[in-house]
């Protein structure tokens, strides 16, 4: 056997199969199967580790995910650490290494001790109001100060080998828990035929019923029926069962986050494997079957090691077949922990006494503790305990007398009654109702499609549970739009016990004003005395409380400590619990490693490059690339010998002289269709689109509610029920986000269909006086003359012999045509018309390039010429804006008084006294250069380059009343010199507008 403590014939490990371990450099054995919890308790070991503020000395609590004490340094070597580990969670493996932690030299001599002897000046909110003057001494002193003297674990500071994975999944319905409830729910789910996903985070299904022995199912001891449950589920093609998965947040439309822990039990994991996975579910239904959690008894020196829940004793004995010591005590106000003294007396355990706080326990428990021969305390507290590293005693005394009486034991059970786990009904906004006679919250109203059942939902009988279970889970697989048969499921439930009691606050032999250290949050050192400071200091909402104390702040989210804090501020209040108020449950519900949520977005996937379909093409004729948002885009393409302005320059005379061949893949593209496509776009954008005919393309501005401008682009018309919408290259998720909200929102009644499909298309821009020759060749089914395909076009046509759609459009004021092919021929269709132009004596240009060219003309971008304080007619597009349509997204914010005032700044040119002086972009404009400062700034230099076509520099400008001041002299304030510059209109090139028709 491995550990002293193991009790031959208890347990459901197999002796045969053992792992060694350290824990504080000491090797121990544990049997396969065990966390690092149970093998520490098997080899004698409770003290674990030290508390957050006063560095008192702290055993294991729990058995489960709310284990508040036992954090622990795990690792595999120096690489793989991972520090507040829950002791009671992890499962062992061979090699494994184990550390206490915030100790300092040694867990059982820590010198930082001696803060619980200076606990008088420790106080909740001490910190508020000591660390006030000097000012500077916070950062310097004190917070480094605080840092080093608590704490939890140390950080890795090696990056971590290990990679993590991640899985989207839609299912009918989502089972979250599989004890009793979640079994019974699943498999009448599944059995409908419904797509199920069943998830819990123990490496085994069960939940109670690994530590409750006396359960029976259809005759069938309660653990071996789950597990013969889970494997017929596994069996079935339609549910997918998930252990050791973690349901750690519930969002909008009933999509949830699950942590699975895919290789932290093994000992050799294959490089294959994740560590952990991240599952994304998206569930029609969800039933949360979530278990309760034990509370705590609140009492004198309730801290010490070898004080665990009766519910956490009983699993380390049934599961794990290890005794949490010789002689135990139990302090209750509930019948469940007398069954942990029971299950502990029949394995040879001595116990000590039962201490119910209450004056009538069950009459059953009370005749089976007789029976066994165990000391029964009724209307008792214990008002202290005894005992350095472990607990010694317990001293007892009946309610109401001042007599005590001291009893020795090595451990004590405690149970104060059960706490339904409503956390993810909480986080999906459902609302709480309280249960008064049995002082608990529970589910209440239910805002998203989900639905709670068993414990969670305060369902206390077995049999209770396991039929509404069954009810739950065929009424959401049928909600879902399952049809399968199903509903032919009878289970009989048999329990030695049915249970009663519980109560929430301090114990009442530790009376409301005692000094003694009554712990209500372990983790963070929060006593009763510090939740009743707190009201008397003027905290009356628990929020104010939570802070003040940071009780149920911790990492264990305030599971055991927060309906305790809770009963002990009403009390003080003299209100009932409901009307303090209730805390936030937050997501996640246990911590989530940053690895599991980022999974392979790090190193270089951490802000992922997007690549055209013509990288490759681009990358071999020497382009340097630019990142715009997350894309590569070719930004020039230097010849031997160039600086980046020689190429630009080169580029930019080519283009306009010959011509010039841009990757324009990058533009965002949306698909609208729909009988009310074009309804709807006239509702998006301020300028009309009925009146557009298919083959014909429109420059659209999208306003958003205020009437500033969000986007433009230009759009198609397909046909009279399909139109290509393009926008700027970093506008493309947000257009669709903000068109997919409307017409979900707002216009849910037009018949339309949005789908992005910027990936799919390819296209390459052909721009110059030789464009139409360079491209007419390659077009099939399309004549490229000026009276059959005039600028502002459209045609679905084939390039290359590819199906293509065929834009004549312009962003550079000459000749262009954009051909938008496939993705997967883009390259292959760009070497063909590079075949072309090339000889030509055209170039491949880049987005510099297309800057200057579209300056040159007039053209603004978008987010670079605006700035969220535009409106379409300061950006001079007040003729995009229609004067007939009677709305559109932005149409009433256009007509507030302030955005038709006078002296707005407004986008116009600017061209500097010395042609050879380029203007710095964001620079400010002023009107006198001698002003006093603070100067009186008119605007902003928002995009400025040298012109190689125009011998000069040329500028845009966003000037307060821009357009009044056409022809005056404007000074750009620098930190070498002023500079002159005169207001000119946007147009610096062809001002005609000739050159676009050819």
């Amino acid at each position: 056997m491995s550990g002293a403590n193991r009790i031959a014939g208890k347990g459901r490990l197999t002796p045969a199969r053992t792992a060694r371990f350290t824990f504080d450099g000491k090797s121990y054995t544990a049997l396969e199967g065990d966390t690092v919890a149970s093998a520490l308790l098997a080899n004698g070991i409770h003290l674990v580790g030290r508390s957050f503020k006063y560095h008192r000395p702290r055993g294991i609590l729990s058995a489960g995910a709310e284990e508040p004490n036992a954090l622990l340094d795990i690792s595999r070597d120096s690489a793989r650490r991972q520090p507040n580990v829950r002791a009671s969670v992890q499962e062992v493996f061979d090699g494994m290494k184990a550390q206490s932690q915030n100790r300092w030299p040694s867990l059982a001599f820590d010198v930082g001790g001696v803060n619980n002897l200076m606990s008088p000046f420790f106080a909740a909110g001490f910190y508020y109001k000591t660390f006030m003057w000097p000012k500077a001494a916070w950062k310097n002193i004190y917070e480094p100060f605080i840092r080093r003297a608590a704490g939890l674990g140390v950080a890795p500071t090696e990056e971590d080998p290990d990679h993590y994975a991640g899985r989207y999944a839609h299912c009918d319905v989502l089972v979250v828990g599989a004890g009793i409830a979640g079994l019974s729910a699943a498999l009448a789910a599944a059995e409908t035929g419904a797509k199920v996903i069943l998830c819990d985070e123990q490496p085994e299904a069960g939940g109670s019923l690994r530590f409750d022995t006396s359960v029976k199912i259809d005759g069938v001891e309660g653990y071996d029926w789950a597990q013969d449950v889970v494997a017929k589920l596994k069996s079935m093609d339609n549910v997918e069962v998930l252990t050791r998965t973690t349901a750690f947040g519930y969002y909008n439309h009933n999509f949830i986050g699950l942590a699975e822990r895919v290789t932290d039990h093994l000992a050799k994991p294959g490089r294959h494997l994740p560590r952990e996975r991240l599952w994304q579910v998206r569930a029609k239904r969800v039933i949360m079957a979530t278990g309760a959690i034990e509370r705590h008894m609140v009492f004198p020196n309730n801290d010490r090691p070898g004080i665990m829940l009766a519910s956490a004793a009983r699993t380390y004995l049934n599961h794990y077949g290890v005794a949490v010591g010789a002689r135990i005590g139990v302090y209750t106000a509930h019948d469940s922990a007398y069954e942990a003294a029971f299950d502990l007396k029949r394995a040879g355990v001595s116990v000590a006494a039962i201490v119910d706080s209450r004056a009538h326990p069950g009459e059953a428990v009370l005749a089976e503790a007789k029976r066994l021969g165990i000391e029964v305390l009724t209307d008792y507290a214990v008002i202290d305990t005894s005992g350095k590293l472990r607990i010694a005693s317990m001293t007892v005394a009946r309610n109401g007398s001042r007599g005590s009486r001291k009893i020795a034991i090595d451990a004590l059970l405690v149970s104060a009654g059960w706490t339904p786990s409503v956390h993810l009904f909480s986080q999906s906004r459902g609302k709480l109702k309280f249960d008064t006679e049995k002082q608990r919250f529970l589910p209440g109203t239910y805002v998203q499609d989900c639905l709670s059942v068993g414990a969670c939902n305060g369902t206390d009988g077995l049999q209770a549970a396991i039929e509404e279970s069954l009810a739950a889970g065929e009424l959401m697989a049928r909600a879902a739009g399952a049809s399968g048969e199903g509903g032919k499921i009878l289970l009989q439930a048999e329990q030695a016990f049915e249970w009663t009691g519980g109560m929430i606050g301090a114990a009442e032999g530790a009376g409301p004003d005692t000094n003694a250290k009554a712990f209500v949050d372990f983790q963070h050192d929060v006593c009763a005395k510090d939740i009743r400071l707190a009201v008397r200091e003027g905290m009356h909402s628990i929020e104010h409380i939570k802070r003040f104390t940071t009780n149920g702040m911790a990492s264990d989210q305030g599971k055991l400590s927060n309906m305790h804090g809770l009963a002990i501020a009403a009390e003080m209040l003299n209100k009932d619990i409901p009307k303090v108020g209730l805390t936030t449950f937050r997501a996640p519900y246990t911590p989530v490693t940053y690895g599991t949520l980022i999974s392979h977005s790090r190193g270089s996937l951490f802000d992922p490059a997007r690549k055209t379909p013509m990288h490759a093409w681009e990358e071999a004729h020497g382009a340097i690339f630019e990142d715009v948002g997350n894309w590569k885009r070719a930004w020039f393409y230097p010849r031997a010998g160039e600086t980046m302005h020689q190429a630009v320059n080169r580029e930019c005379r080519t283009a306009r002289e010959v011509a010039g061949v841009f990757d324009a893949s990058t533009l965002g593209k949306i698909e609208v269709v729909g009988p009310d496509a074009a309804q709807f776009l006239n509702l998006l954008y301020t300028n009309a689109w009925d009146t557009l005919k298919p083959g014909r393309c429109r420059y659209g501005i999208m306003t958003r509610e205020d009437g500033f401008v969000y986007d433009d682009g230009v759009v198609g018309r397909l046909a009279n029920d399909r139109f290509h919408v393009t926008t700027t290259t970093g506008g493309a998720p947000r257009v669709l986000q903000h068109m997919e909200d409307y017409l979900q929102t707002e216009f849910p009644h037009l018949k339309v269909w949005l789908t992005s499909t910027t990936e799919q298309w390819a296209v390459i821009a052909v721009q110059g006086p030789k464009a139409r020759e360079i491209v007419e060749p390659l077009v099939e089914g399309q004549d490229l003359s000026d009276e059959a395909f005039p600028h502002m076009s459209v045609a679905e046509c084939k390039v290359c012999g590819v199906p293509a759609r065929l834009f004549r459009v312009s962003f550079t004021g000459e000749v262009g045509y954009e051909i938008n092919v496939p993705a997967d021929y883009g390259q292959s269709v760009l070497e063909a018309v590079w075949a072309r132009a090339e000889p030509m004596g055209a170039c491949a240009y880049g987005t510099e390039t297309m800057h200057v060219l579209r300056a040159e003309k007039g053209y603004i971008i978008v987010g670079q010429d605006t700035d969220g304080t535009v409106t379409p007619d300061d950006a001079g597009l007040s003729w995009a804006v229609s004067k007939k349509k009677t709305d559109f997204v932005g149409i009433r914010g256009l007509k507030r008084p302030d955005l038709v005032k006078e002296g707005r700044k407004q986008l116009v040119g600017l061209v500097t006294r010395d042609p050879k002086v380029v203007l710095e972009e964001g620079a400010q404009v002023v009107a006198d250069p001698n002003e006093p400062k603070p100067m009186t700034m008119l605007g902003h230099v928002t995009s400025a380059y040298w012109s190689e076509n125009l011998g000069r520099s040329i500028a845009f400008a966003l000037v307060a009343g821009g357009r009044e001041r056409m022809g005056k002299t404007l000074y750009v304030p620098m930190p070498d010199k002023t500079i002159a510059v005169e207001v000119t209109d946007l147009v610096f090139f062809d001002k005609e507008g000739g050159r676009i028709n050819g």
